[in-house]
């Protein structure tokens, strides 16, 4: 019999229902709550007894799949996966995207650091509109070759980060340690002409187009962490996603 985990949804918060039990259930195998081998809950009774609806339930599971903490198998339901195919997908910075590349030599030039007041950063990151947001733009190169011009916004409870830290750590790492750790992000890419500005930072041509992406990042608990408006240099820098069918 499948073994069921006590599930906690808020449904005041801007996180998703689906990403809060996904969370949930996979801390609940982090912990050993669920072994591995274990027979994963039916979604339809999950739903039934969360009072969940069935895609929502549906769709957390197959984050678990995506992410391989749990396996489906024809005819034998869904179990938990051994623990040596254990593998997570997060939110990651363009710094620590290059940190991990081991022939990158990220670096960063910041090139704004104040606090402002701005109504659409505000709005997006669910506060009010006067609320005083740290304003960081930077210039993030790997060696000498600028890729990115990094805008973002912060609340107050971020307000302590300083120039010195933005240059030599990434935002994320900087945001994680004062407890802000992004769990879910509503993002948006596109493509445009670059300022005359991002022209002269990126060392564009003015033929040549950036890539965008505006993200806005919140905590567990449904806190905003960081409103993102970033431009990338379009030739050396691409964004993955993967799509499933659901």
């Amino acid at each position: 019999m499948a073994k069921t985990v006590d599930v906690r949804i808020d449904r005041e918060t801007p996180v998703p229902l689906y990403h809060q039990l996904a969370q949930q259930l996979s801390g609940a195998i982090s912990r050993g709550d669920l072994q591995p081998g274990d027979p994963f809950e039916n979604e339809v009774a999950m739903a039934d007894r969360l009072g969940l609806s069935r895609p929502t339930v549906r769709r957390a599971i197959q984050e678990l799949v995506s992410q391989g903490l749990l396996l489906r198998r024809r005819g034998l339901g869904t179990t938990v996966a051994g623990r040596q195919i254990h593998r997570r997908a997060e939110l990651t910075s363009l710094y620590d995207d290059l940190r991990r590349d081991g022939g990158a030599d990220p670096r960063t030039e910041v090139l704004k650091h104040e606090v402002v007041e701005d109504a659409v950063a505000a709005s997006a990151l669910g506060l009010p509109v006067d609320t005083p947001l740290l304003h960081v733009v930077r210039l993030r190169s790997n060696g000498d070759r600028p890729l990115a011009i990094l805008q973002n916004w912060l609340p107050p409870r971020y307000s302590d980060i300083s120039l010195e830290e933005l240059e030599r750590d990434g935002l994320y790492a900087l945001l994680r340690a004062r407890g802000g750790k992004p769990v879910v992000a509503h993002q948006r890419i596109g493509a445009r002409t670059p300022t005359a500005s991002e022209r002269r930072h990126l060392g564009l041509r003015p033929s040549q187009p950036v890539l965008t992406m505006s993200r806005t990042a919140f905590d567990a608990v449904g806190d905003p962490v960081e409103y993102g408006d970033h431009c990338y240099h379009a030739e050396d820098y691409s964004i993955e996603v993967m799509l499933d069918e659901r």
